[in-house]
């Protein structure tokens, strides 16, 4: 199976380095389309849909290689050495901020930067850490999605979404939820919410944006906290956006803070 139809691949943009786009849980690679085009002019923009999301090929999803987000790291490192030009930018929103950071440990060879937007390296509060979510939080909200998954994905995007002023973008984040194969869906909720790679943090060296927003239901502050504690070579840029998803809700305010940190990195 080529990488193309598993991943549904799209390449855009100029010659030159290459800046990959990964999307979130629950989403696909059209929810790039607010902040991508932005880098167009300047890199060889490519975007694609983890499997099991989007247009690609739900037939490829393996059940044991995408029970930790390892096998989505590994088909990312397929994807850049199949399409990617130059050294690559990877930014990741969400669960992906994290599969880029297993990749950039695997491969840290392929990398110049990587840009997180809206990451957790864990979901569930420990001693000493808080991700957001009491461990009961999670079995419920896995619970309450086996049960009624389409009722689930109806209450929860929205709250996800946020931009309170910008009602479209709750139903758009609704709609994506609710085309996703339940089953499928289901696994990757678990293996998302319930994964913790704290300890892979000071293993990545590729210098690091860390994107939070003011105010999040996913990925609180003290998350963003911790992560720029212990990721090497890291910053935490904050914009003020009530919601998951500010590369949709705040795009202008997140290709700024990357166009800064890019400038800064790459020279």
């Amino acid at each position: 199976m080529s990488l193309q139809v598993r991943n549904n691949v799209h390449v855009s943009g100029q010659a030159g380095a290459t800046m990959v786009f990964s999307h979130g849980f629950g989403c696909d690679q059209t929810m790039w389309r607010y902040l991508a085009p932005a880098f167009e002019d300047r890199f060889r923009v490519l975007t694609y849909d983890l499997v099991g999301s989007g247009r690609s090929d739900l037939a490829a999803y393996d059940r044991r290689r995408y029970a930790s987000l390892h096998g989505y790291a590994d088909d990312l490192l397929e994807i850049i050495d199949a399409y990617a030009t130059g050294p690559v930018v990877f930014v990741g929103h969400s669960v992906s901020a994290m599969i880029g950071l297993l990749a950039t440990i695997k491969a840290p060879e392929r990398f110049v930067a990587q840009v997180m937007v809206a990451p957790s390296a864990c979901y569930i509060n420990h001693p000493a850490y808080i991700g957001g979510f009491e461990r009961g939080d999670i079995d419920e909200l896995l619970e309450t999605m086996e049960a009624n998954y389409l009722g689930w994905s109806s209450s929860l995007a929205p709250a996800i979404m946020g931009a309170p002023e910008r009602p479209t973008l709750r139903d758009e984040l609704t709609d994506s939820f609710c085309r996703n194969d339940p089953d499928i869906a289901k696994h990757f909720a678990r293996v998302t919410f319930l994964s913790d790679h704290r300890a892979d943090l000071p293993q990545s060296s590729t210098p690091a944006l860390i994107l939070h927003c003011s105010d999040d239901l996913i990925a609180p502050r003290s998350a963003g906290d911790y992560l720029v504690r212990h990721l090497p070579r890291s910053e935490l840029h904050v914009i003020d956006n009530i919601g998951h998803c500010p590369h949709m809700s705040a795009p202008t305010a997140s290709s700024r803070a990357i166009d800064a940190f890019l400038a800064a990195t790459l020279d």
